[in-house]
Formats: C-alpha cells, structure tokens, sequence
C-alpha cells in the first residue's frame, strides 16, 4: 500500500511527527472521530524537547505524545517517532533516574548536563511515573537555562540554545498541566519576538499562534478567528518558504475546518493561505497549492453543484448525465479503512430502501489494490456505481479525492434532485434521516 495512505487502524499512528520528512498535510486518514483530522503539528520547540528525552523502553509512543503541539478541538495533542528519541544503545536503567542536582559550571557545561539529562534511557512502571519523569526534567531544564542566561549577554553563543531550552520547557511543563508553567512560556515568548534573534522570534510566534488557535477552538470565538487567520497569513506572506510555518497554517485552517460553524472561517484561511503556497520556491510547500485549492472548492460545496468525474470498474468514463434528477450520495471510501468498512451497512441498507424511489450511491474508491477492491465489492454484494483510478506511483490519489481536497475517509457528499449540494455530514443515522425528509411524499 502506498505510504501516504498507511494510517488506518493498526497500521500506524496518525499524527506521527518525523524529522525526517516535511509533512505540512498529514497522510489520508480513516475518520473514527472527525475532530482528530487536523493536520500534524509542526512545532519545533516542543518536537527538539522529547526527540532529545529519554527512551521510554516497553511503554511505546503513547507516552511521549507530548512533543508536538497539535490543533485540534480545543485541546493539544502529538505523537512522536520513537525511535527518533535517545541513543539506542544507551544502558537502560531499571524505574525512573533520579535527576541529579544542578552542578556549577560554564554554560557549555550546564547545556551538556541537561543534553545528558535528556538522553538517559529508563524503564517506568507506568506511565504516571514517566510523565513524573519528564516534568522534572522540563523543571530542571528551565532552571538551567534561567543560570545559563544569568551568565551571559545576548549577543553570546548559548543565549540562543539556552533560550528554547526555557521555552521548550516550559511549554512542556504546560502541557503536562502546569498552567502556571503555560502561562510563563507565553509570557516568554512574548518577550523573544524582541529579544534580536530571528529564530527566536520566529519559534515564539509559532507558539503564540498555538495558543492562540486553542483559545479559538475552546471559545468558538470566529472573531477571533479571523484576526488569528490575518496573522497567520501575514507570516506566511513574510516567509513562504518557511515549512514550519506553512504547516502550522494548514493545522490551523483543518482545525477551524473541523470547529462548528467554523466552515467558512476555513474556506477564508484557505483562500488567505494560497498564494503564499503558490510563489513559495520551496517545491514540497508549493506542490501542497492544488490540495488548499481543493479544500476550499469543497468547503463551498453546500448549495452549489458538485462535478463527479472519474472511471467506472468496467473501465468506462462515469457520466454524471445519469444522476440527473435523483438524489445522490458521493463516498469516498476504501477497503482498507474500517471506519467505511462499518458505515456500509447503514449505506447499504439506505440504498435499498429508497434506491427504487431515485436514491443513487456514487463511491469513490481510494484503494490501490484492484484485486482486494473487486473481492471486497463482490463479498458485500454493493450494487451501485464504483468509480476506480489506477495508482500513478508514490504519494497518489484519486484525482476526485485531490480535486475536492478529500484528507480523511470516509467522506459522505449528499447531493439533492437539483445536483445542488445538500449537506457532507450525514454519516450513520444522519443518513436515514436525510432520506427520510428528502423521500417523505415517496410511496
């Protein structure tokens, strides 16, 4: 199966920040719970600070979901590669090292203490233990910085480092629950943005726009939002280039995408976020251009017509002539994702009710793999229109799914009599009761 589309159940954790690879949109995912599609986060700060933690042997990434920061509903979340943290080969320690006292020493001496620190390999019980772990760690570590940045100007070597080492401290501490810590780093970052380094200010900003963003996603506050989507823009504008800010703008525009009422809001991001991803001269950042322009195409689809093009099984391009007049439902689905796999009956079971009186399903398959799509259609008997393009190397998909930015599965598109858009969340009983006031004089 093709790596871009690898994170359903069981194969992977969606989310999973690498170093490795710019990622500003995350893999095609199945959608257990719509409000965790928003994209990766890419907030250096936090990744650099458990990506140099320690290895957490047995407990798995799980417990060092904290080094990113993600968008999402009001909350933040991440996940980590773990074998991007510690050295390997390290001797793991049985239970939790104690954290040794803060020696005296040079700057150089005290960043190699807390680089040390972080690298240490060790067992925990439970993951109670771990997270105690590491908050002394982000405690000590900004302890360390504070004495580091006591000794030295800010035109020295270390103010840099020792700098994001307090902010990515404290911003982990923050997300481990210490408010106190989370309002610090803010503050902190507050003061970066003039402290003459342009990296600095630029990590600061990011977080700023984090916070930001969640207090967006709490409130509901579109106001809000849209100031937050100016800035968001005017950074983007300023450094187009810039990868960590090019995905932090698309998190953004997913998570408003995903907050209520927050569709429009979404749709302005978008548009606002386009023309910085279009003259980008970074190709992984401008090659994302067509997929924001397909998400705003499909956040404006209710009410308006959509345009269904593709291939059927039997090889035959689809005409969407026939469609005329009835009411339709687009999925795009595969037989990959269980979440579509569990939706089929309840589409299976609408179809049979109302298909007589001028209900058609239009699926849109987004497998790879012909021979397990055929067997797959064959075992559940699906008697509607499958539209199937053959994969066209690493990184594809179907060209229906790129055109209306299609970023998690299954997506449901009802369109009425009138080919006019109706409504694209009506996934399970929703679904019956759509059909039921669109067919009610029906005999």
């Amino acid at each position: 199966m093709n790596s871009a589309l690898l994170h359903c159940p069981g194969r992977g954790q969606p989310g999973t920040i690498s170093r490795k690879k710019f990622r500003p949109f995350a893999p095609l995912l199945p959608r257990e719970h719509p409000w965790e599609d928003s994209m990766s986060a890419v907030s250096a700060s936090l990744r650099r600070f458990c990506l140099s933690l320690v290895s957490v042997s047995g407990v798995g990434a799980s417990l060092l979901g904290l080094s990113g920061l993600v968008i999402t509903s009001g909350r933040a979340a991440a996940q980590v590669a773990v074998d991007d943290v510690a050295d390997p080969e390290a001797e793991v320690e049985s239970g939790v090292p104690e954290v040794p006292e803060i020696p005296d020493g040079t700057p150089e001496e005290l960043m190699t203490f807390v680089d040390n620190l972080r690298k240490r390999n060790f067992r925990p019980t439970s993951r109670d233990q771990a997270m105690a772990f590491f908050k002394q760690v982000a405690s000590t570590s900004v302890t360390v910085a504070d004495k580091i940045l006591g000794q030295i100007e800010s035109d020295d070597e270390f103010f840099v480092p020792a700098s994001r080492m307090k902010l990515e401290s404290l911003t982990m501490l923050g997300r481990l629950g210490d408010e106190q810590a989370g309002d610090e780093a803010a503050a902190y970052a507050a003061l970066l943005i003039d402290s003459g380094s342009d990296e600095l200010a630029d990590e600061a900003r990011r977080l700023l726009v984090v916070s930001e963003a969640q207090r967006v996603l709490q409130s509901g506050d579109l106001k809000a939002g849209e100031v937050l989507v100016k800035k968001v823009a005017g950074m983007l504008a300023k450094a187009p280039d810039d990868e960590q800010t090019a995905g932090l703008a698309m998190q953004l525009a997913g998570a408003l995408e995903q907050m209520p009422g927050g569709e429009s809001l979404a749709g302005a991001a978008y548009a606002a976020f386009a023309p910085s991803f279009a003259r980008s001269k970074n190709p992984q950042i401008n090659a994302m251009e067509p997929a924001i322009a397909g998400k705003s195409r499909r956040i404006s689809l209710p009410g308006n017509s959509m345009e269904i093009t593709g291939t059927n099984l039997d090889g035959s391009p689809f005409n969407q002539a026939t469609l005329k007049g009835k009411v339709v439902l687009v999925d795009f689905w595969a037989t990959w994702c269980g979440p579509c796999v569990a939706e089929m009956p309840n589409v299976l079971a609408a179809y049979e009710q109302y298909h007589k009186q001028g209900f058609e399903v239009v699926g849109v398959s987004l497998d790879e793999d012909r021979e397990a799509l055929d067997a797959f259609i064959a075992a559940k008997e699906i008697p509607w229109t499958i539209l199937y393009e053959q994969p066209q190397g690493e990184g594809w998909r179907h060209p229906l799914a790129t055109y209306y930015g299609i970023s998690g599965i299954p997506t449901v598109i009802l369109i009425g009599r009138d080919g006019k858009v109706i409504t694209m969340d009506v996934r399970g009983e929703k679904l019956g009761e759509e059909l039921a006031k669109l067919f009610k004089d029906a005999k």
